[in-house]
This record gives C-alpha cells, sequence and structure tokens, in this order.
C-alpha cells in the first residue's frame, strides 16, 4: 500500500474504531509498518486538517471524530471478494487504475468480519503476470479525457506500422478484456479506436479539443453496437 492510500485507511481504521482510541503500536501491525511511520502519518493528517486526535493516559492513543469520515460500508463477502478481483483486473493500462486501487482500499479499509476475510483469502489466491507498458500512457490518457484536451500520441498497428497523431478524445471502449481510446483524428479526419496497449507514448496538451459524439464516431465501426454497460447506466440514470 502506498503512503496516500495508507493515510486514507488511517483515517477509516480511527473511525471503525470511534470513540475508542487505537495506539500506535496497533496501528503500526495494522498497516505493517514502523510506529515511526504512523506517528509521521498522523502528524501529516492533523497538519491536513484531519480531525484526529491524541489521547494521553491510560489505555489512550489516537482517536478521530467518526462523524468526520465515511459511513461504514457494510459488504457481503462476495461483494467483498469481486472488488478485490476487480481491483486484480486494473492493470497499468486500466484507465483510473490508480484511483480505483485507491477507492477500493478506502472501502476495504472500513470493511470488518467475514466480508473482510473473504476478500483477504482471495487476494492471496490472485496472481498477474507483468505488464511490459508503464502507466504513463494511461495517466496522460486520463488527463486528456478530464480535461478535454488535444492529446499526442505515438501508435503501433496491428502491422507494427507507428505513426504519431494528434487526437480529440471522446470516450472509453471496452472488449474482449481490452481498452481502446474513441477519438478524432487529426491525421485521418476521422474517429479512430487506438487500443491503450499499443499506444507507446502520449502526452495531453494545453489545447481545447473539441467536443465530439462517442456514438457518433462508433457508427460504421465493427463497434456500432456498443452500449454502456448497465453498471454505469445505473450510475448516470436521472435521480
Amino acid at each position: 500500500m502506498n503512503r496516500t492510500a495508507r493515510l486514507y485507511a488511517l483515517v477509516e481504521e480511527l473511525r471503525s474504531a470511534a470513540p475508542r482510541p487505537v495506539t500506535v503500536a496497533a496501528l503500526a501491525t495494522r498497516f505493517e509498518v514502523s510506529a515511526r511511520t504512523v506517528q509521521r502519518d498522523l502528524q501529516t493528517l492533523m497538519e491536513a486538517g484531519k480531525p484526529v486526535r491524541s489521547v494521553p493516559g491510560r489505555g489512550g492513543g489516537w482517536s478521530i471524530a467518526p462523524e468526520m469520515t465515511l459511513p461504514p460500508v457494510h459488504l457481503t463477502a462476495d461483494e467483498a471478494s469481486a472488488l478485490t478481483a476487480a481491483l486484480a483486473a486494473a492493470g497499468a493500462t486500466t484507465p483510473y487504475a490508480g484511483a480505483a486501487r485507491s477507492a477500493a482500499q478506502k472501502i476495504m479499509a472500513s470493511v470488518t468480519g467475514p466480508a473482510s476475510a473473504a476478500a483477504r483469502h482471495l487476494a492471496a489466491r490472485i496472481v498477474s503476470l507483468p505488464t511490459r507498458t508503464g502507466s504513463s500512457v494511461r495517466d496522460a490518457v486520463e488527463q486528456a479525457l478530464t480535461d478535454g484536451t488535444v492529446l499526442r500520441l505515438s501508435y503501433t498497428d496491428a502491422a507494427g506500422r507507428e505513426s504519431r497523431r494528434a487526437v480529440e478524445p471522446a470516450g472509453l471502449l471496452t472488449a474482449d478484456g481490452r481498452w481502446y481510446l474513441i477519438a478524432w483524428c487529426r491525421t485521418r479526419r476521422a474517429g479512430r479506436g487506438f487500443r491503450l496497449d499499443r499506444i507507446t507514448a502520449a502526452a495531453p496538451t494545453s489545447e481545447r479539443a473539441q467536443s465530439h459524439d462517442l456514438a457518433g464516431l462508433l457508427r460504421g465501426s465493427t463497434a456500432a453496437d456498443a452500449a454502456q454497460p448497465a453498471a454505469l447506466a445505473r450510475l448516470t440514470a436521472a435521480p
């Protein structure tokens, strides 16, 4: 667990125990770091304005105002296992994998009992082969999509031909376990799909991209019948 994720998890660990304080030694054991590291992390949280405080005396430790954090998350064992499997599938080229890991770690930090045990048991039985692609491409794609800016990329197609493009991102397509950036290609003056693991380099720019309809760019392609996943459709449905 990196430090940013650990800071979030520390807050949730204190919240789940509130109003009881938790000792530094217990926190160090929980996160498999030194007591000095925990002390430094707690100091960082205090300086950031988080309502953590030291409780002196016998039975003391560190505590937090529970109303200032996320409410308890009640997951079934199956739901916790599903989160674990989804997190394992978020590889270096998966869009927003870093944010997904951080969000899942926040959730799992607040889970206890059978659900937590099931997630940890499954996590110990999942392995993956290392990817050759770093996270820099994914980060650049995320930034261009979020900011609505032009993306410059180097791409190798299925035949091994390399090209450099300036594209205007419209969205993401997932199919058969792979991710594609769907964008308006200024070089081809048409909509194109770029498989993320074939983008060898990418850099967002400060130039604003024109808005393009994702369905319109897919029209006439082999992905013309692509539809929003049911789980996401429920998230974006009007209340």
